[in-house]
């Protein structure tokens, strides 16, 4: 599912610029705006995160600090949602965006945005 189909269907607020391709990914930066996204990851975990969220995916978590940028960005997500209607401060926002990281919130729970991920056909990491 593309990425802006997402936002448009779980009504997600967008914190960052239009998505782009992060650096280092397929075509390098800017070479999609709207990149298909079929996996997600949702953890409050950071070296969870780093260990277990498939590239290209998207992030559900509560964490709202600039390691939740970092991390994901080194995990090569393409997106991270804030769950439970929190957002970060503009410079963790500014960072998303110099990193190429689309940034959503949503006044749902994780489980209820795991849920609706997965019945939009978004799968956790491959076994």
């Amino acid at each position: 599912m593309r990425l802006r189909e997402l936002v448009r269907v779980l009504e997600l607020e967008e914190l960052t610029p239009a998505p782009v391709t992060p650096v280092g990914m397929e075509g390098g930066a800017g070479a999609d705006s709207d990149p298909d996204i079929t996996r997600g990851y949702a953890s409050d975990l950071l070296s969870d995160v780093l260990a277990n969220a498939p590239a290209g995916g998207v992030l559900v978590t509560l964490q709202v600090h600039l390691n939740v940028i970092a991390v994901a960005s080194h995990a090569g997500l393409r997106a991270v949602i804030f769950s439970c209607g929190r957002r970060p401060e503009n410079d963790v926002i500014a960072r998303a965006a110099d990193e190429g990281l689309s940034l959503f919130a949503s006044r749902a729970d994780t489980f209820e945005l795991a849920g609706r991920l997965y019945e939009l056909g978004l799968r956790g990491s491959p076994a």
